[in-house]
């Protein structure tokens, strides 16, 4: 109940004071490339129902129709705008609204597509008994992982027989510890690891 009131309380007040930026970061997408100001895509949520997760579009409007899920490197599709918004998580703050309507909580697994999920079903019918999260533990170590998949000859593959099972054992370990202290120091985490980003960059 404290974690549900904290979600909407924080998204809420988020979306209110973000609003004029908000704005301002819709146009530059808007002016950078053609095409929707949100990237809208199926994820997987708790007990396994799907829902629409709500990002700044960062790459080329057809980006699905070009490529694999996942995104490695130095991805032809991103847009020059997208780049900057990854790079500074800008591109997440729309998921406030999937926090605000439920879809989603502050902490919590990251939500995953169906075909992955489905892969590792058995995994995530432990992980899905509670919401996806912005964040997690695995969040946090694989920030960099378009990069680290942009190294390997086959990205996908990559992912499916070692960043995904290692996030999974992340996500179960999360669950094991979840409290409302252990995911305030998780968005403590999050929030300095942007700080950091942004001043080296």
């Amino acid at each position: 109940m404290i974690k549900r009131l904290f979600d909407i309380f924080v998204s809420f007040l988020g979306l209110v004071l973000f609003f004029p930026f908000l704005l301002f970061v819709a146009l530059a997408i808007k002016l950078d490339s053609s095409g929707p100001v949100f990237f809208r895509q199926e994820r997987i949520g708790m007990r396994f129902r799907p829902f629409q997760i709500l990002k700044f579009r960062t790459m080329v409007q057809d980006s699905l129709t070009r490529g694999q899920p996942i995104t490695v490197g130095d991805d032809p599709r991103i847009t020059r705008v997208g780049w900057f918004l990854r790079k500074t998580k800008i591109d997440e703050l729309p998921q406030l609204i999937n926090v605000l309507r439920g879809e989603m909580t502050f902490v919590g697994p990251r939500p995953e597509v169906r075909q992955y999920v489905e892969l590792f079903r058995q995994d995530y019918e432990e992980i899905l008994k509670m919401r996806p999260g912005i964040t997690d533990s695995a969040s946090l170590k694989y920030r960099h992982e378009a990069a680290l998949l942009g190294q390997s000859r086959n990205p996908e593959d990559e992912y499916l027989r070692r960043v995904l099972p290692d996030k999974i054992k992340l996500e179960k370990e999360y669950i094991r510890r979840s409290s409302f202290m252990f995911d305030l120091k998780l968005i403590f985490k999050t929030l300095l690891t942007i700080f950091e980003s942004k001043a080296s960059s």
